[in-house]
């Protein structure tokens, strides 16, 4: 990997990661797009690592609302438990399901849930009737929220995408589901990238820092734009155009690495 392969990905991961659409299959696509090797161990730990600047951007954007108080942080921690003890004894198992095929397959059903989401919800304005503020969710939502979290371990399911659906189910607004959906990220994204750093320190040499450095401040940069852009959408529109960008997406997904793998 050189700086300008680092800076794509880097590109990639903030646009990505918290929107509804799989950031994993993303970046997948565009590592072969860029020509890298994505089973090395570098890259592995470089598409995780990297993460770090988009939890910068969360902090960032949503500080204020992250220190209105400590109930806030015992919530995430409780959405946060299921998902820790779920990847930590069925993470193994669940390597199996990376390949391409699942990254497009849960792509397509993510999206269709979203469209029959909004199609449920179209007789009501969610932004008015849902729940709209973070003193209104429960830590039976949190942990709740934090379950389906857990299905992002299957690659193209989408982190942000299933705790917004979730978030959705349960009656939370629109911009409550995203903004929740953003803050239970720190802790799940914190703890996976710390512990996969640590347990690779041995393969971070002085080049291998620099472009982990580099990747980390692109995609805090373009991440704190998308955290913007997506919240400021959501308040005023539906998720429809993400549903129908995940099925698209998943179909381009299914032809182009049907013809990558034939």
């Amino acid at each position: 990997m050189d700086i300008f392969q680092a800076i794509i990905m880097g590109i990639v991961e903030g646009l990505t990661e918290f929107l509804p659409v799989s950031s994993t299959g993303h970046m997948i696509l565009a590592g072969h797009f860029l020509g890298i090797d994505q089973e090395s161990d570098f890259v592995k730990t470089f598409e995780i690592a990297i993460q770090l600047g988009s939890i910068l951007a969360v902090l960032f954007v949503l500080h204020q609302k992250l220190l209105r108080g400590f109930d806030i942080w015992i919530k995430l921690i409780v959405g946060f438990v299921p998902t820790g003890l779920i990847g930590f004894f069925a993470y193994k198992y669940i390597k199996a399901f990376f390949v391409p095929q699942t990254v497009a397959y849960m792509l397509i059903f993510g999206g269709i849930v979203f469209l029959w989401i909004e199609w449920r919800n179209k007789k009501r304005d969610s932004k008015v009737f849902g729940k709209s503020d973070f003193n209104q969710i429960s830590y039976k939502e949190a942990f709740i929220v934090g379950l389906c979290q857990s299905l992002a371990m299957i690659p193209g399911t989408s982190r942000s995408g299933a705790t917004i659906v979730a978030g959705l189910l349960i009656g939370f607004s629109r911009t409550l589901a995203a903004e929740f959906s953003f803050m239970l990220a720190i802790p799940t994204m914190f703890v996976a990238t710390t512990y996969d750093i640590c347990k690779n320190l041995e393969i971070l040499d002085t080049q291998n820092i620099t472009l982990l450095l580099v990747g980390s401040v692109v995609a805090f940069l373009t991440a704190l734009a998308s955290i913007k852009i997506f919240l400021g959408f959501v308040s005023r529109f539906s998720y429809v155009p993400f549903g129908i960008y995940r099925i698209l997406a998943g179909i381009v997904f299914l032809f182009y690495f049907w013809k990558f793998y034939a």
